[in-house]
């Protein structure tokens, strides 16, 4: 087993349009408005990115991201990171009666030195730490689409 390898999928039912759950997804300069553990969001070109996160454990986590796919019809969103974290990510809204049916699913290989030390021993820890900074991006789209129900940026 490579201890550096992870594999995530989180499922976030939202009671907003899944367009305009999209709309905010596709604005990755944003997250850090909503989401707290997502520190800052650069754009260095035209479809790709610095951010930096950090959730409970005391480290920042930074990679470069490349937006592979923008699909609206499908509502479906990839990108490729490398840095401290090297694989993909991606989010697929789809409608959930009257509200949404998010998908998060992010497949890396942690690079981070420190990280990669701590493969085994950390491991469990690396996983309580994603979870939270999901549970807070969770909290805070919701928040946000609530906040504007009608009109959402």
């Amino acid at each position: 087993m490579d201890w550096s390898h992870y594999r995530f999928r989180s499922v976030w039912r939202l009671t907003a349009d899944p367009d305009a759950v999209y709309r905010v997804l596709e604005r990755p300069d944003a997250y850090p408005e909503w989401w707290p553990q997502i520190r800052e969001v650069r754009q260095t070109g035209g479809t790709t990115g610095l951010l930096r996160f950090r959730s409970l454990l005391p480290y920042d986590l930074v990679v470069t991201a490349r937006s592979t796919l923008q699909d609206p019809h499908r509502r479906v969103l990839e990108a490729a990171v490398e840095g401290d974290l090297e694989g993909w990510i991606r989010w697929t809204a789809a409608q959930d009666g009257p509200g949404t049916r998010l998908l998060f699913e992010q497949e890396v290989v942690v690079r981070k030195p420190l990280m990669r030390r701590l493969a085994a021993p950390g491991r469990p820890f690396f996983l309580a730490n994603h979870a939270l900074m999901m549970r807070a991006g969770r909290r805070g789209l919701r928040a946000l689409l609530a906040a504007a129900p009608g009109h959402v940026v």
